[in-house]
């Protein structure tokens, strides 16, 4: 199978951007965050496809447009948090307000299909295609701990004092894995972790892949946009070694939050009754 016409137009998107942003064209420089990633998106989907056979934006173009509305519900809350943990900020965004909210919803829109994209097309190159492990079901004393645990790492954190909360945003980074994923394979919503309890590690792996290659791309396309975000993350999380603006500790945490973003999603899409209205391919 070919790649299909808007495969090649996602990536068209992605050098035309690339190239107008290194000659500074204005508009571009300051949309060019959700400008580059929606062709990502598309040239993700159109391989995807290709490598597959089946695709979200093909397949379930309906799922893709509800996947968008929930990204941007879903980093919302992270928004929340950083209101009081403080580790980055925006600059460069449009001073109108109706320009300046249609920047961030554009942007916070492309955030889960990347991810999802990306781990998709990762099965397709058959990345950790004959990975196995041993069968080991939870028990439900274990699962409970690990929501117990969840719901310390992302309970906590925002009732610290003001000098010490922002250095525990690590423990929300990864603190909805543990609170969620109990409660998806409770529901029979699908679950990296639940397939990793029937001996499949791949959907998990696949996924902290895709975080550390879209937050390469985050940290790289963002270096340059006139409009972007900065971190304020304190010392010694900060050891003042850099991939681009972003303090190489803090590369850490793209894969669990790729993660923990699925996780969010399946509890989300089954609690909207998804697995009925949106048929998506298992």
């Amino acid at each position: 199978m070919r790649l299909k016409w808007y495969g090649w137009l996602g990536l068209a998107v992605i050098v035309c951007a690339e190239v107008l942003l290194f000659l500074r064209q204005p508009f571009v420089s300051k949309w060019f965050t959700p400008i580059v990633w929606s062709g990502y998106i598309l040239f993700a989907d159109g391989l995807a496809l290709r490598l597959r056979g089946r695709s979200l934006l093909h397949d379930r173009p309906f799922e893709a447009l509800m996947m968008a509305w929930l990204s941007v519900g879903c980093w919302l809350l992270f928004e929340v948090y950083n209101l009081r943990l403080t580790n980055w900020y925006y600059v460069g965004v449009p001073e109108h307000p109706l320009a300046r909210n249609w920047a961030y919803l554009w942007s916070f829109a492309t955030i889960m299909p990347a991810l999802f994209e990306t781990a998709d097309v990762l099965e397709g190159l058959g990345w950790a295609r004959h990975l196995r492990c041993r069968a080991r079901r939870f028990s439900p004393t274990a699962l409970a701990v690990l929501f117990l645990i969840g719901m310390a790492f992302t309970a906590i954190p925002p009732l610290l004092p003001p000098h010490i909360a922002p250095y525990t945003f690590g423990f929300v980074w990864i603190g909805f894995i543990p609170l969620l994923e109990p409660l998806n394979m409770r529901l029979g919503a699908d679950s990296p972790l639940g397939a990793w309890e029937q001996g499949d590690p791949r959907p998990a792996l696949r996924l902290l892949a895709a975080g550390m290659i879209c937050g390469l791309l985050w940290e790289f396309w963002n270096f340059w946009a006139t409009a972007g975000w900065r971190y304020a993350i304190p010392y010694p999380l900060d050891c003042g070694v850099y991939y681009f603006r972003m303090p190489v500790l803090g590369l850490l945490g793209f894969p669990p939050f790729a993660w923990e973003c699925r996780a969010m999603y399946e509890l989300l899409k089954r609690m909207l009754h998804g697995d009925l209205l949106w048929h998506p391919q298992r």
